[in-house]
């Protein structure tokens, strides 16, 4: 007489009838891996932007520069999580001492000028970007476009120029009004900034859609 089943093996079922292997998941090492080489790739990519030359204002001790445009495609692209962490990893690199601010600036002592609020305001703006233009994914190309200005455009405007803004008039000893005029001089070019990584930003997602299904 044959054995009974033996019910207490767990690659058998009901019946002693084995169960195909479960899969393992694949996922888990090289989605880290791919993270970790994104969000380095854009802290990188924000650093270039900022050691670009820089576009004087005249009366401000602030000049233009690519790093807002470097940071907001990191959110529309990265998403929130990741697009923050880029950043974050920006100024860590930054404060650590090397020359990745505007200017070929490096150090702590960047966070005690002018610019501090700024750069401060960079892993928020980042993450609302993200968290904002993951929204948009499933989209239509041309209305995804205007969701991911208006993804930066209010990451702009609701955490990047109101702490920036903040900071500058505090540590230049301005009045609230003399802050604001100062700071509105650089919301035109962040529009126009804006405008073009929600261009760059649909290019890629289009080209890449598991970008979007995957980000966080």
């Amino acid at each position: 007489m044959p054995d009974a089943p033996d019910s207490s093996n767990p690659a058998l079922g009901l019946g002693g009838v084995a169960h195909p292997a479960t899969p393992a998941l694949p996922v888990t090492r090289s989605s880290a891996a791919t993270d970790v080489a994104l969000v380095a790739t854009f802290a990188a990519f924000i650093a270039v932007c900022a050691i670009l030359p820089a576009i004087p204002v005249p009366g401000s001790a602030v000049p233009i520069t690519l790093q807002t445009f470097g940071v907001m495609l990191a959110g529309l692209v990265l998403g929130a999580r990741r697009g923050a962490l880029a950043a974050l990893l920006y100024l860590a690199v930054g404060a650590a001492g090397l020359p990745v601010f505007s200017g070929g600036a490096g150090g702590v002592g960047v966070f005690a000028g002018l610019s501090a609020g700024y750069l401060l305001a960079f892993p928020l703006a980042a993450a609302l970007a993200g968290y904002l233009a993951t929204q948009a994914g499933g989209l239509r190309p041309t209305v995804r476009y205007v969701a991911l200005f208006g993804s930066a455009t209010a990451a702009s405007l609701l955490l990047i120029h109101p702490i920036g803004i903040a900071v500058m008039g505090w540590r230049g000893g301005l009045s609230v009004s003399e802050a604001m005029v100062a700071g509105s001089r650089y919301i035109p070019g962040d529009l126009v900034k804006n405008l073009l990584a929600a261009l760059v930003a649909s290019a890629v997602l289009r080209a890449f859609p598991d970008m979007v299904r995957r980000r966080p």
